[in-house]
């Protein structure tokens, strides 16, 4: 009855229902083909979208730690360089403190090899005192110094644990830059116990310690980037689209889009019929 009525048309009318719910579903599949995501906002879906915004919180805070351990390992780095060099001038110290030791050697001689010596604890103190990145220095534990010494709080990972670098007192690994006046005096600076001996073995103990210091740094950024690509993947996983499945979703909804249409216009048509009772 209500079909033969030119004020209410319900062929039309579910027509244009489900017209619009294929408009709403063509319009969420062009905005996950447009964005590449399923879940682009809380619209689509609040509760993972909560979710994925959580994670990529936590992959920002994993980013940041690795760009902050980068500057960490600069610092070692640029210390365990120092230290390596310093270990190779000492060896060269130690070669001039035996022919220094030798009492068979002339005066000229000594002459020249305690100019040689001096020259070297020179360089020894000019790498160490170098030994800086980004005005910090581990070879120093004085806070105040310049630049600035001390140990060195560094973050870790996005959750804020924290780790710490120990410094060491730089003047340990210095030697005097006066040469012993006598084999006597160079001798005892060789023997174990001596001036030389005890440099050398700080030095030894500070390149061990900063070495483990860099094997952590560089371990725990290894870890961060691994962590941070699966939580990447995880965020995927929850969000993304797929677009292979949206691009044929989004062609079959073009075709019930127009069928829709078609169908409308043609229930549209029906109040034109009852004209003809009237011919």
């Amino acid at each position: 009855m209500l079909f033969n009525s030119i004020n209410t048309n319900a062929q039309s009318l579910i027509a244009l229902q489900s017209l619009n719910i294929t408009n709403d579903q063509l319009s969420t599949t062009q905005k996950r083909v447009s964005t590449g995501f399923r879940v682009s906002d809380a619209r689509d879906d609040g509760g993972a979208f909560a979710v994925a915004q959580s994670v990529r919180s936590d992959v920002a805070g994993v980013v940041a730690v690795n760009e902050q351990l980068g500057g960490i390992k600069g610092i070692l780095e640029t210390t365990f360089a120092a230290l390596s060099v310093v270990s190779d001038t000492m060896k060269q110290l130690r070669a001039t403190l035996t022919r220094l030791a030798d009492g068979a050697i002339s005066s000229e001689q000594r002459t020249a090899y305690a100019e040689q010596y001096t020259f070297l604890a020179k360089q020894v103190a000019s790498f160490v005192d170098d030994a800086t990145y980004n005005g910090r220095t581990l070879l120093s534990t004085v806070s105040t110094a310049i630049p600035n010494g001390g140990n060195i709080t560094a973050i870790r990972n996005e959750a804020g644990g924290l780790f710490t670098i120990e410094a060491v007192d730089g003047s340990a690994l210095k030697l005097t830059a006066t040469a012993p006046t006598n084999a006597a005096a160079a001798q005892t600076s060789i023997n174990s116990g001596g001036a030389f001996d005890i440099a050398e073995a700080a030095i030894s103990k500070a390149l061990n310690q900063f070495g483990a210091s860099m094997a952590f740094v560089d371990s725990q950024i290894t870890y961060n980037s691994k962590k941070s690509d699966a939580m990447s993947n995880g965020l995927g996983a929850l969000v993304d689209a797929d677009l292979a499945r949206e691009s044929s979703t989004l062609e079959a909804l073009k075709v019930r889009q127009q069928l829709g249409v078609q169908t409308l216009g043609l229930a549209n048509q029906g109040p034109q019929v009852l004209l003809g009772l009237f011919r």
